[in-house]
């Protein structure tokens, strides 16, 4: 089934929003009577699953090799019966545009959840994860990424449909996602024709 891309800042509460989806998934599909519904597996994508240090972000090489790894972690368990929620630093259209391209190739509907977090937010929330040592980026390495990030933009088919989840919302617009990308309503982007 889907693939859901989880864009935003680091440290913007990415994987807060990733977890909160995939609980109302997992309620969607345990109530649900119907067998293609009931037959979906969920699959979490994150750095930290992966073994992928944040460090990795603060050299070019290390974070292409990170990039690789990640989205070879989504094309192993992309398929039409199972929900991928990837949350890690999709903060280049690019890197968004290639995921696009594998979830098109195995016909199956994807969407980018933005996070939209103000980057001084982000700061304090990364700093406090630092002193606590409960995670956090290195400041050198926060300040680049927030530079780089290439904002979602619905007008592009790869990063649409494009949910936008403000930092003072309760919870992501699950029921929506939901009905847009297993109950029918998504449009699946069919494979390009071999030449």
């Amino acid at each position: 089934m889907p693939l859901i891309l989880i864009a935003g800042y680091p440290s913007s509460g990415k994987t807060h929003r990733s977890k909160q989806l995939l609980d109302f998934f997992a309620q969607k599909i345990s109530e649900s009577d119907d067998p293609k519904i009931k037959r979906l597996k969920l699959h979490h994508i994150d750095d930290q699953g992966l073994g992928l240090s944040r460090d990795v972000y603060g050299a070019a090489r290390p974070e292409k090799d990170a990039r690789a790894t990640f989205s070879s972690a989504i094309k192993r368990v992309l398929n039409r019966d199972t929900v991928v929620v990837a949350d890690g630093m999709n903060y280049i259209k690019g890197f968004r545009y290639q995921l696009y391209c594998e979830a098109k190739a195995v016909q199956t509907p994807n969407c980018i959840v933005h996070v939209g977090t103000q980057p001084n937010q982000c700061r304090e929330l990364n700093t406090r994860a630092l002193e606590a040592g409960t995670g956090g980026y290195a400041p050198e390495i926060f300040e680049n990424l927030v530079f780089r990030f290439e904002e979602p933009n619905g007008m592009n088919r790869w990063d649409a449909p494009l949910f936008a989840v403000p930092w003072d919302d309760a919870t992501p617009p699950c029921e929506l996602i939901w009905d847009t990308m297993v109950g029918g309503k998504a449009k699946v982007a069919k494979p390009n024709a071999a030449t």
